[in-house]
């Protein structure tokens, strides 16, 4: 009896030495892996418990670097994001006091007036950009609600039509509007909906041909237009942020327009898609009717 006793205790001792050495090396690879090494945690051990352990803290370290990894990358976009931001908004500032100089400078009153038009039309720009801004802030609060009400769509599109009509005239563009219904009502926020109008018919102005055509068939509202080779977008990613088509950072675009569209639709529980047919865009916004 007695010399079983040794035996067993003598067993329970030699496991848990074992267990202790294991823990120990555990440890050990622990801090490796807070030196920054990408090793995976091994054992020699085959007791359930401790190899159950082992792959835990595997599963636990892979999904921490995955994280990482994408924190890094986030944390990069940012600062690009940020750079080119900066770049979009310098850019019409600077023009604009380069013109409001050429103004003072300039005796010729119908040249000045040239120049400082010129001025306001890029501080209308930076306007612009920094209102995007400002609600792309807003949308990424979940304390946003859209007020939501019945709107008539035709007369709120007029009126972001009218808006852009120096515009227009300076592209050549005379856009074509044609509704099934002239009393089409949606069911959404006045002001997001504005918004969404005004920025597509934007993207159309700055990164289109000279034939925008909007049209309403049953519960959608269309906007199609022309794309040039070099503003080609790829349908799959127009809508993320700060997506730009072209490499050249684009005046007056904060890469920020069709991404609030896509949030705004999307918040009045409506969607927005789009799909390049040969050289031309078509972007579809859908609206719940009313």
């Amino acid at each position: 009896m007695l010399f079983t006793m040794i035996v067993v205790c003598g067993f329970l001792l030699l496991q848990h030495i074992r267990s202790v050495l294991e823990i120990r090396s555990l440890n050990r690879q622990l801090e490796e892996l807070e030196r920054g090494s990408q090793m995976e945690l091994g054992l020699q051990s085959r007791q359930r418990d401790m190899l159950a352990l082992c792959r835990g803290l595997n599963r636990l370290q892979k999904l921490h670097h995955q994280k990482q990894m994408q924190f890094e990358r986030g944390e990069r976009q940012l600062k690009e994001n940020i750079t080119g931001l900066a770049h979009d908004i310098r850019t019409p500032l600077t023009g604009a006091a380069g013109y409001v100089q050429l103004a003072r400078e300039c005796d010729d009153p119908g040249r000045r007036e040239y120049y400082l038009q010129v001025a306001s039309d890029r501080l209308g720009e930076l306007g612009n950009m920094l209102e995007e801004l400002f609600l792309y802030t807003k949308l990424t609060s979940e304390e946003f609600a859209p007020d939501m009400r019945e709107v008539q769509a035709l007369p709120l599109l007029s009126e972001c039509l009218v808006g852009q009509y120096r515009r227009f005239e300076e592209k050549g563009v005379s856009p074509r509007v044609d509704f099934e219904r002239e009393g089409f009502r949606v069911l959404a926020d006045e002001e997001c909906l504005r918004r969404i109008f005004c920025n597509l018919i934007q993207n159309a102005l700055l990164h289109g041909g000279k034939d925008l055509v909007i049209r309403q068939e049953e519960g959608r509202l269309i906007f199609e237009n022309s794309v040039p080779e070099s503003s080609r977008p790829d349908p799959e990613h127009i809508f993320d942020r700060f997506y730009k088509a072209d490499s050249a950072r684009r005046k007056g675009s904060s890469g920020l327009g069709l991404f609030i569209v896509k949030e705004l639709a999307e918040r009045m529980n409506g969607s927005v898609d789009a799909q390049m047919e040969g050289n031309r865009l078509r972007i579809t916004l859908t609206l719940e009717c009313v």
